[in-house]
């Protein structure tokens, strides 16, 4: 089987993260120094309960529900507004994901919650990292050279077991060119199909023939 990235593969390890009681102007510091759009709140435990936003911040700072200035009658909304601690500004309860998780799932549930990272835990519910939607797509902008390396070591040689030379491989701009033999046609698929799965591949184009007949 291809190795498919998963979520532990790319997240960040490395979190800044707010405790319930860390004051507004720590928070917004904290954001604006890390060059980041929110952070996870933990408990004593390291257990994420909540994240805060740039968002919240600015409902903070202009003092309404809406960080445009708009009118609200949500009373949680204006109790963000006026909170003093990431305990009374954060978003809870926190959604969050698992590095067993893997890449499309993780983008998935990123789209259908409308956010642009979650918290990642491990089995005892701690913070073990964050994984956003930049580190979701880094997966699939691989240079040529690695994408080839994995065609030619894992798809051709550990999986399918063709000898070195066999297949050349070419790669441009993340297209796959095979040309070359394998043993039997029906094989053809079976490759194309692999070299789809690799992660980075936005096409595969195969010119290959049998080298016995079926």
């Amino acid at each position: 089987m291809l190795h498919r990235r998963t979520v532990g593969d790319v997240m960040t390890e490395e979190v800044v993260t707010l405790r319930p009681n860390t004051p507004f102007h720590e928070i917004a510091a904290l954001l604006d120094a890390n060059d980041i759009a929110a952070a996870p709140v933990v408990d004593d435990d390291g257990a994420p309960i909540g994240v805060v936003s740039a968002s919240d911040v600015l409902r903070h700072e202009t003092g309404m529900p809406d960080p445009q200035g708009q009118d609200g009658n949500d009373e949680r909304a204006w109790g963000k507004a006026r909170a003093r601690t990431a305990g009374a500004l954060m978003s809870s309860p926190v959604f969050a994901a698992r590095a067993d998780w893997t890449i499309p799932r993780a983008a998935r549930e990123l789209r259908r919650r409308h956010v642009k990272q979650l918290p990642v835990v491990g089995d005892d519910g701690c913070l073990t990292g964050i994984v956003s939607r930049s580190d979701l797509l880094d997966t699939f902008i691989r240079s040529d050279i690695e994408i080839r390396g994995e065609v030619e070591g894992d798809v051709l040689g550990r999986i399918l077991g063709l000898e070195e030379g066999t297949v050349a491989v070419d790669v441009r701009d993340g297209a796959v060119t095979l040309r070359g033999h394998v043993p039997e046609s029906r094989l053809v698929p079976v490759v194309v199909g692999l070299c789809q799965g690799v992660d980075g591949v936005v096409a595969v184009e195969a010119h290959l023939a049998a080298t016995w007949a079926d």
